[in-house]
């Protein structure tokens, strides 16, 4: 066997630091697209709550004229 020359000794660190690099880089690409999927599930779970409460009082409040005797009783959307 020979004994390792200069060349590892430059090369092998090299190698290393070029891999951190690149994990780096994937690895924040990565977390970036994370942090923009949840926003957008955020945004999307926020949307749905309006809604729900939107359909909610509008439920209500046509319920509460068809009790009162003003309205016709139809459902409001």
């Amino acid at each position: 066997m020979g004994s390792m020359t200069s060349g590892h000794l430059i090369f092998i660190p090299a190698v290393l630091v070029i891999g951190m690099f690149i994990g780096f880089l994937l690895g924040t690409r990565a977390a970036q697209d994370r942090i923009n999927v949840e926003l957008k599930r955020q945004a999307e779970r926020e949307e749905a709550r309006r809604s729900r409460a939107e359909r909610k009082a509008s439920r209500q409040q046509a319920a509460g004229e068809a009790s009162s005797g003003q309205g016709e009783g139809g459902k409001a959307d």
